[in-house]
């Protein structure tokens, strides 16, 4: 009997202790799905609509295929205000063109910053897009005079050279005749530009793929935005964030020791030259900004397009910043041209050139018009580019149908309340610019490419918040002159020297991809040819 007394003594003390280990699982269960689920009521607090969320992921694999057509259809399903959960983070997403001026203009200083990522390191934690608040006002004010038309005059020799090469790599499928992907051959364009630009170093990205300059920016476009790594970050933000700068990444640190080296020992070069031996380039641009006095306030920021409106309640934002760049911001500067450069460039023109290959007249107008332009100027440069009112018409269609900036965001600092909706402290508020560049609202027809659009007329009958390709407001594009320059001066001298077909290889409609930006998933095929001179252009009047 005292045998199975004892026994009965073990088997209740096992069973105690698998009884409090069971306890402890299900309380730990209980307290993982609490964490897991606790931020999934903010935006129902605020009577925004939104798609039912999944613990920890909320409604993140509605975007495994991208962002661009599940953001358009959550706007028309849940409305011009509605939301979603990017991991356990709320988003706000806004697509009301009234809201947005409010947001991006008007109460500018209650939305100051774009979202940023915790993990990121160094030079891109130095980037315009990352800084927040008065040091990012510091370094804008730094950058907007480099990119006045009068400094950007200086870029035209440096992207003269880059559009040489393209068109000598476009003239050898000219001649062979075959379907190729033009898309590429931008992407090398853009590479090229970036590199001497932004970089100071001369390249030829197409027949020199070994150099370590193109090899060490392709690394730049290899991330996949649902890595398991990065899956964790928005299921565990708070856990993750300070374990980031011990998570080994080889690939990435060799990328950013090769362009942080880079450019210290560019800088160090400009800095023992005399003056007149310094290369006229972004890099120098910033160097010669750091040590001029003028200072620019937030109010003359707004570069981008015709949504440029100050508000005097933001008077206390605009006082002038003290002028001052770190070399690490310098790097940051030049790092983020070649993010935010390379494929909205890229994309922007082979988007454009697959409009023009489907839509024949609208293309023999563009090469009437590049014609007429060479018969008064012997070359493309900022200032006569400007001349060219239907190009500039055809490019802007092109971006409202295919922006690759199509979507951006700010951060919501504090609780407040815009046009009577209220916003909640933490959430991120998003701007859907592909769902605004389609609403039929505002776009007769949105799905046709009608470059006539953008008249003089048609722009100052329509709200200019529906049309974002380069944002607006203070914290727009930077770079939006650059851009247009090389996009510009790449097009007039293809469309002077060559037509471009459509052929049994053009995909229509377009395979796009959209994790980051928008762009082509299986590049743009066509067929190239050389224009005979004396091509009949009188179907283009």
């Amino acid at each position: 009997m005292q045998g199975a007394g004892d026994f009965l003594n073990v088997f209740n003390i096992e069973a105690s202790k698998i009884s409090v280990t069971l306890s402890l699982l299900l309380i730990f269960v209980g307290l993982l799905y609490w964490y897991s689920v606790r931020p999934f009521s903010v935006l129902s607090r605020c009577g925004i609509k939104h798609p039912k969320p999944v613990p920890f992921f909320g409604n993140l694999f509605m975007f495994q295929q991208g962002f661009f057509k599940p953001l358009n259809d959550l706007v028309k399903t849940y409305g011009k205000v509605c939301g979603y959960y990017l991991g356990r983070t709320p988003v706000v997403v806004v697509a009301d063109p009234e809201m947005l001026r409010q947001v991006m203009v008007k109460d500018f200083s209650s939305f100051p910053n774009r979202r940023t990522f915790v993990f990121a390191k160094k030079p891109v934690s130095d980037c315009l897009l990352q800084l927040k608040n008065e040091r990012w006002k510091r370094v804008r004010s730094v950058l907007t005079p480099s990119f006045s038309a009068a400094k950007m005059k200086e870029m035209v020799p440096l992207i003269n050279t880059a559009t040489d090469a393209l068109m000598k790599n476009l003239n050898v499928h000219a001649e062979s005749g075959e379907a190729f992907d033009i898309h590429r051959y931008f992407g090398y364009f853009t590479m090229d530009v970036i590199a001497s630009v932004a970089f100071a170093t001369q390249v030829d990205s197409q027949n020199n793929p070994d150099d370590p300059f193109v090899q060490h920016a392709q690394i730049a476009f290899t991330n996949n935005f649902f890595r398991p790594i990065l899956l964790l970050f928005f299921a565990f933000p708070s856990i993750m964030a300070p374990l980031s700068r011990f998570i080994p990444n080889k690939r990435q640190d060799k990328m950013n020791h090769f362009f942080i080296n880079s450019i210290h020992k560019i800088i160090k070069q400009r800095e023992e030259q005399p003056p007149e031996q310094r290369r006229r380039d972004f890099l120098q641009l910033i160097l010669d900004a750091r040590t001029n006095k003028e200072s620019v306030s937030l109010e003359h920021f707004d570069t981008s397009n015709d949504a440029h409106e100050t508000d005097v309640r933001n008077q206390e934002t605009q006082r002038p910043q003290k002028k001052m760049m770190t070399e690490d911001e310098i790097v940051g500067q030049a790092f983020i041209f070649l993010l935010a450069g390379y494929e909205t460039s890229s994309n922007t023109l082979a988007f454009t050139c697959y409009l023009l290959a489907l839509h024949p007249e609208c293309q023999l107008r563009v090469q009437k018009e590049v014609d007429d332009f060479y018969t008064r100027h012997d070359s493309p440069d900022y200032a006569n580019v400007q001349e060219l009112k239907y190009l500039d018409m055809v490019i802007c269609e092109a971006l409202r149908l295919y922006p690759p900036g199509f979507r951006f965001a700010r951060e919501i600092d504090h609780d407040c309340v815009v046009n009577g909706q209220q916003l909640p402290k933490g959430a991120i508020l998003e701007i859907p610019a592909g769902f605004l560049h389609y609403d039929p609202e505002h776009w007769p027809e949105p799905e046709k490419f009608i470059p006539e659009r953008f008249t003089p007329e048609a722009k100052a009958s329509r709200h200019p918040f529906v049309y974002l390709p380069f944002g607006a407001g203070p914290r727009n594009c930077v770079g939006m002159r650059l851009a247009q320059l090389e996009i510009k001066m790449a097009l007039v001298h293809l469309f002077h020297n060559f037509s471009i077909k459509a052929c049994s290889d053009t995909k229509v409609p377009l395979e796009l991809k959209s994790l980051s930006t928008l762009g082509p998933k299986s590049g743009v095929f066509v067929k190239i040819t050389r224009r005979d001179q004396g091509d009949d252009l009188s179907s283009a009047d």
